[in-house]
């Protein structure tokens, strides 16, 4: 048994303040020179996270605490990255569950607490942002033991430390009010709370590998725990494959974790968590045992993916402008390397060679692929976000999720109009006396798609929405689809101030003036439900006669953002989102408008059947 080793996950909803923890644990423990240039969040290391202030990927970093090593692993808080917390568990012995003192447990904080109880993890309960006006820790502590107790958690589990923190300031407490200065208490508590990590150095070889990295100088890099054994690098060691084949190959580098650094190690013993340079071909959840006596591990399991998106090769007129990466080989290859670091992520071939189904947790999760792809230099198109159905004993189930909606008292009843029309069930509703109520909803996951930014639009901004997969239900039939139409350019060109003046009375534009377009691109939203054929690129004809309305002034209304997101849940089923590294256009699948076929009788149909 290795005493001086601790091994622990930080937990918790999205925004509840993991990374900043980190951030304040690092800096205290004296990773950081004293000159060091710091950036906040420091975790956060890819662009994409810095921007939208949300982990992604789960990391790990290493901070020593009076000649214990603390092994620190920070993962994402959103549903959609689920599988980074699965991952992330499988290599600590205890958890720390961050809690918001305001917000109180929501979602995410409920799946991540099922999944480190059902692994039998001892976890330190951490009451966040203490200094927030609005902050109510008892009773965000009592709520916390009913979560517990909701998932069936033993007497042992319920008995949980609980430490209050201001991550921002760098401060833990005992008892709300001491006079604590640091995060000694929190430090002092994981030491003592959370147990060293089992398993005996000199047993068989055994490590699982739970992430992978790559450095430009040494090839791939397994991130792995050690379970049993001592691993010396040169040896000849054994990967048991995921179909259970063992491959003999040599260690030819070790790293052990010091703050963000990694440092070169000889040998590691049970307990530690480890990097392994030049082990080719490894895949997550493979693990590395003896030759002579192997013991393999169980793989790991993670949860079903349960969205699906069609993923093709970008076949509009201004396609190969913009991107580097334009054909159906490039996708693939694009796909098959994002599969070897994301395990919740899969990849099916469809019935033509240039369009793939990709099957995920949840749009956003989604959405970040096809921004990373995007900023890479790939060109491609994706379809709408569509469910995953399976069939059980002659019965179609789809996934069910629990969707939280906390919004202003006044909307309540344009929320459950909202989530009723889409086969949302009320389950719960709690109002905290503070202006905002807390409903809670049952609701098949293609209930979810698109209601984000409808919701956003009918409480004018002050909705927060969090889901959760729930279970599997019997499949409820067809849903209404989007209410309204498009209006799409019947011709290729560039947009002016003068068309657009003119057809901004009918709907909600997505295009300024100046855009070039091209026939079948969908320029904006019809207030109707059928779709419009507009022409865009109409210039005003000059003239010599003079006229009392010749020389109206022009006032354009802004035109809608489209972000990725919001496009995606925009599109029908016959629209294509156009991505491109410098843009983001709509565009319907079939561009011809005298192939296509009328979108108000799909409506009604789909209306009717609801």
């Amino acid at each position: 048994m290795t005493k001086s080793i601790r091994n622990i996950a930080i937990i918790a909803h999205v925004d509840h303040g993991k990374t900043t923890l980190v951030d304040a644990m690092l800096r205290q423990s004296g990773i950081f020179r004293a000159n060091q240039e710091l950036v906040e969040r420091v975790m956060d290391s890819n662009d994409l996270e810095r921007e939208r202030g949300i982990t992604i990927l789960a990391k790990n970093t290493e901070i020593e605490y009076q000649g214990t090593k603390i092994n620190i692993v920070d993962t994402p808080g959103h549903s959609d990255f689920g599988g980074e917390v699965e991952r992330a568990l499988r290599m600590v012995d205890g958890v720390l569950v961050l809690v918001d003192a305001s917000e109180g447990p929501l979602p995410q904080t409920r799946y991540v607490l099922q999944k480190a109880l059902a692994a039998k993890l001892p976890p330190i309960m951490v009451l966040n942002k203490i200094d927030r006006p609005d902050a109510r820790p008892a009773e965000v502590l009592d709520e916390i033991y009913d979560l517990f107790i909701d998932l069936d958690a033993t007497e042992d589990q319920l008995d949980f430390p609980v430490i209050y923190t201001n991550a921002k300031l760098g401060v833990a407490h005992l008892k709300v009010g001491d006079d604590s200065t640091t995060l000694q208490p929190l430090f002092e508590q994981i030491v003592k709370s959370i147990p060293p990590p089992a398993g005996d150095p000199a047993a068989a070889l055994q490590i699982q590998v739970t992430n992978l990295d790559y450095s430009d100088f040494l090839g791939r890099l397994a991130i792995a725990r050690v379970f049993g054994g001592t691993l010396v690098r040169g040896t000849e060691v054994g990967i048991v494959k995921l179909d259970g084949k063992i491959q003999p190959t040599k260690i030819t580098k070790l790293f052990t974790f010091r703050g963000l650094e990694r440092d070169e190690a000889e040998e590691v013993t049970a307990g530690d968590i480890v990097a392994i340079a030049g082990v080719e071909g490894i895949q997550i959840g493979e693990s590395i045992t003896d030759l002579a006596n192997p013991a393999p591990l169980e793989p790991l399991t993670i949860d079903e993916p349960t969205l699906t998106m069609v993923f093709t090769i970008n076949t509009s007129p201004f396609a190969g402008r913009e991107g580097q990466y334009v054909t159906s080989r490039d996708l693939r290859a694009r796909l098959e390397k994002e599969l070897l670091t994301n395990v919740s992520l899969r990849v099916e071939d469809t019935g033509t060679t240039d369009a793939f189904r990709v099957l995920g947790r949840g749009e956003l999760q989604l959405a970040i692929l096809i921004e990373t792809m995007r900023r890479e230099g790939y060109e491609l198109m994706v379809g709408k976000p569509e469910i995953v159905v399976r069939t059980e004993n002659g019965r179609r189930l789809e996934p069910l999720e629990l969707l939280i909606v906390d919004c202003p008292e006044n909307f309540i009843g344009i929320v459950m109009e909202l989530l009723g029309n889409r086969r949302g069930e009320m389950k719960k509703m709690v109002n905290h006396n503070s202006g905002r109520v807390r409903m809670e909803f049952s609701i098949p996951s293609r209930g979810l798609i698109g209601l984000r930014s409808q919701l956003m639009t009918d409480t004018r901004g002050t909705a927060l929405i969090h889901s959760l997969l729930e279970g599997w239900t019997e499949y409820a039939g067809d849903m209404a689809m989007r209410l309204t139409g498009a209006l799409v350019s019947d011709r290729s060109g560039v947009s002016t101030a003068y068309a657009i003046w003119g057809i901004q009375e009918r709907g909600e534009m997505f295009v300024g003036p100046a855009i070039e377009v091209y026939e079948g691109m969908i320029l904006g939203e019809n207030a109707r439900e059928d779709d419009m054929n507009v022409n865009v690129t109409k210039e005003k004809k000059q003239t010599n006669m003079r006229s009392s309305s010749a020389d109206e002034a022009i006032r354009l209304i802004p035109p809608r953002d489209m972000t990725l997101e919001k496009a995606i849940e925009f599109i029908a089923d016959d629209e294509f989102v156009e991505v491109t590294p410098k843009s983001i256009r709509l565009r319907k699948k079939v561009l011809d408008a005298k192939k296509r076929p009328k979108r108000w009788q799909e409506i009604r149909a789909s209306t009717e059947s609801a």
